[in-house]
């Protein structure tokens, strides 16, 4: 198939723009993993560079010194990413079908009050209140996973998500005797495929990276997610005053600084670049159509 020189012309330019943004994106993470294969002396005195001047594992090492915290809080976040994405992703998708459905009266009014809440909000002590005195969740798993559980920007993405699905396919279901839960089951979530990937990876995103939670209301140890014990490290004034960098100390070794840092990096947001090319396709058509549609 022959194309015209301005077809050409377009195609080069927006090719060679795709790939420059594309390279712009990848340079930063590439920077932290070549710096957590790099020797600390090397970063001290050169900076991180594009390519390790000498190859080094002695961050790797030193993460997995105590290798029992790093998989205790593996542990801990796979399982609240799990648990809340499947939770949250049930309660997502009643709500959605429940304010998409024309013959629920007081859909608009919920609607408004769901909406209202991404405009206006309590503030950050009367939640740690409500989380503290009235519902007891201090210091509990449970407080990670619920307040991951509902969003009103994804009970919004659903609900139109579900609005593009045709009436006629409810209304055929109802005539065949189909009540309101078997076509939610049935015929609803088996078409909400791509929208519930799109809010699933939303959920499970803001679950894996979690940390903020955990510093308001996690105090043992051995309940941090992985992004919180990141967060501790880096945190640290001085290395040497973690737990990873003394039990380093006490067999001999040098305890390396910026580069551990590139590594606890990798180790964090690794499962998360493995999973994502598994929804992608289902993530930009769920949230271009329940964007739009509505």
């Amino acid at each position: 198939m022959r194309r015209d020189p301005g077809t050409l012309s377009f195609n080069a330019i927006g090719y060679t723009v795709i790939i420059s943004f594309t390279l712009f994106c990848l340079i930063p993470f590439w920077l932290i993993l070549a710096g957590s294969f790099s020797r600390e002396t090397d970063v001290i005195a050169k900076g991180f560079q594009l390519f390790p001047v000498h190859l080094s594992l002695d961050a790797y090492r030193s993460v997995f010194t105590d290798p029992e915290q790093i998989y205790r809080a593996y542990g801990v976040t796979v399982g609240l990413t799990v648990t809340a994405t499947l939770i949250g992703l049930w309660l997502t998708s009643m709500g959605g079908y429940v304010l998409s459905r024309q013959d629920f009266r007081f859909r608009g009014s919920l609607a408004f009050f769901i909406y209202f809440t991404t405009l206006f909000g309590g503030g950050l002590i009367p939640w740690y209140i409500l989380m503290v005195k009235y519902l007891h969740l201090k210091d509990t798993y449970t407080v990670l996973v619920v307040v991951h559980l509902i969003s009103a920007w994804n009970l919004i993405l659903m609900k139109n998500f579900m609005r593009s699905i045709p009436d006629s396919l409810i209304e055929s279901a109802k005539i065949d005797g189909a009540g309101d839960f078997k076509i939610y089951w049935r015929i609803m979530l088996p078409l909400s495929t791509p929208g519930l990937a799109t809010i699933g990876l939303f959920i499970a995103l803001g679950c894996w990276n979690e940390w903020f939670v955990a510093n308001l209301f996690i105090n043992d140890p051995n309940k941090y997610p992985l992004q919180y014990l990141l967060y501790k490290i880096l945190s640290d004034a001085s290395i040497l005053q973690s737990t990873i960098a003394a039990q380093i100390m006490s067999v001999g070794m040098t305890p390396p600084t910026e580069t551990l840092k590139m590594a606890i990096a990798v180790v964090a947001t690794g499962p998360v670049i493995l999973l994502y090319p598994f929804v992608q396709r289902y993530f930009v058509k769920g949230l271009t159509i329940g964007a739009v549609k509505g």
